[in-house]
């Protein structure tokens, strides 16, 4: 029970810290990292797919160091991370970026939404002025 508790707690906290990262640390002083996001590049990875390893070794760490000391908050904690980390991968990659064509052909009013809030986002191509940072939350305006 703990556990799911804490799986909970920690992924909607991961949409709030994913937001404060996006804002400050990736278009702040890592921007070089993640400038290739905002203007592609032809390769199949960009620099800015090593933020991966910033949200997956503390869930990995959480994880392993949760089970080997018995602590399911730590436990809950890192899975909670990956569960957030899972949905920016089937959210962000594939249904707005569309690096797979899994969700082509759906018509839902929260999908067009969350690509709408992605689409203004990346219309600015720059470090600067950038909106709608967030993932799974934007403003309610998108839904129109």
């Amino acid at each position: 029970m703990i556990i799911s508790l804490f799986i909970l707690i920690a992924f909607v906290f991961m949409e709030f810290m994913a937001w404060f990262a996006h804002k400050y640390i990736m278009h702040g002083f890592l921007w070089s990292l993640h400038k290739d996001h905002h203007q592609p590049t032809v390769r199949i990875f960009q620099k800015n797919d090593l933020f991966f390893l910033i949200f997956a070794i503390p869930s990995w760490l959480n994880i392993m160091f949760g089970f080997i000391n018995k602590n399911d908050i730590m436990i809950g904690i890192g899975f909670g991370i990956a569960a957030y980390g899972l949905a920016y991968f089937l959210v962000h990659e594939i249904l707005i970026h569309r690096r797979k064509k899994w969700f082509d052909n759906t018509d839902n009013r929260y999908f067009r939404a969350v690509r709408k809030a992605h689409k203004v986002h990346h219309k600015n191509q720059y470090k600067e002025e950038g909106v709608c940072f967030g993932m799974l939350l934007f403003p309610f305006k998108y839904y129109k």
